[in-house]
């Protein structure tokens, strides 16, 4: 149990780590760079868990690939804030979690079913092969030029460089809201058997079912009225899936507080996430995903 608890952790303490470095990264050398990197490093470490037999040399090769994903998905997310029209943020911010929330609901389930057909050496090399189309892909992506700054460049120091400010607000709502979501993830399957429910999966489903309907509505929601129309009601939606979740002895009750924290969930943190770019100039944006997502990890860690 120890040895699993270190695997995933240490991923999430490397990720948290590399996040604000790669911010100032993406500031300064630019986009394409810090992704080709962060892709490069997942796919070799992907590829390298086939040939170790060691827990020390597992726990060393997830750290180099937190190190991996922490470059990527901060870059990702960069350079999307950077392609979508800035009238349209908030819908295409939705759109790009819905890719996110879609990866995490079809990868666990697919690759449990590999493992049991075909073995853990093709959920590896499958996951290989989607890691280096991944890097490909990235090669021919159109990368918006940098946009230069509308303000004489000031001498930053050396946290400044690393955080964005404009991005704080946003990142402690974040925080807050992924310290729900860790205790959820972390503490549901025990508190099934507390309360009598045996399939508490039957949360993820329904909780993945309402992110995917409703991520494109608050996009438009939040590019038509502003932040505060979708992170009120989705707080609301929040407190209450949380409360009726607290309540649940059956797979209805579970069901029903999935939807309504689905809701919530699913339109707080693309919304966020608008907010910070839209908060922060262009040429700050690495550093203010960097801030934001650093949020993410630290609030489930």
């Amino acid at each position: 149990n120890v040895q699993v608890g270190l695997v995933i952790g240490i991923f999430t303490i490397s990720s948290l780590l590399t996040r604000p470095f790669a911010g100032r990264a993406l500031d300064s050398l630019g986009r394409k760079h810090v992704l080709i990197v962060g892709l490069t490093i997942c796919a070799f470490t992907i590829a390298g868990y086939s040939y170790i037999a060691a827990v020390t040399l597992i726990l060393a090769a997830r750290f180099v690939h937190g190190i991996g994903w922490g470059l990527s998905t901060t870059s990702l997310g960069t350079v999307i804030a950077d392609i979508i029209p800035p009238e349209r943020r908030g819908e295409g911010m939705g759109y790009y979690g819905l890719s996110n929330t879609f990866a995490m609901a079809v990868g666990p389930l697919t690759g449990l079913w590999i493992m049991q057909v075909f073995g853990f050496n093709y959920v590896l090399l499958i996951s290989t092969i989607l890691a280096i189309l991944s890097l490909f892909s990235s090669v021919f992506i159109s990368y918006p030029k940098p946009i230069a700054p509308t303000k004489p460049a000031q001498k930053l120091r050396f946290s400044d460089r690393l955080w964005e400010r404009s991005s704080l607000l946003p990142s402690t709502l974040l925080l807050l809201t992924a310290i729900c979501y860790g205790g959820i993830v972390t503490f549901i399957t025990l508190f099934g058997v507390e309360a009598g429910i045996a399939n508490v999966g039957l949360f993820f489903l329904c909780n993945a079912s309402m992110v995917l309907l409703v991520r494109p509505v608050t996009g438009i929601l939040f590019d038509r009225k502003g932040p505060a129309w979708v992170l009120l009601p989705g707080a609301f939606f929040t407190m209450a899936g949380l409360w009726l979740l607290s309540y649940a002895h059956s797979n209805l009750s579970l069901a029903i507080a999935a939807l309504c924290y689905g809701i919530g969930f699913g339109s707080i943190q693309p919304a966020l996430q608008a907010w910070t770019i839209a908060r922060s100039s262009p040429e700050r944006r690495g550093a203010a995903n960097g801030t934001f997502f650093s949020a993410n990890d630290l609030g489930i860690g």
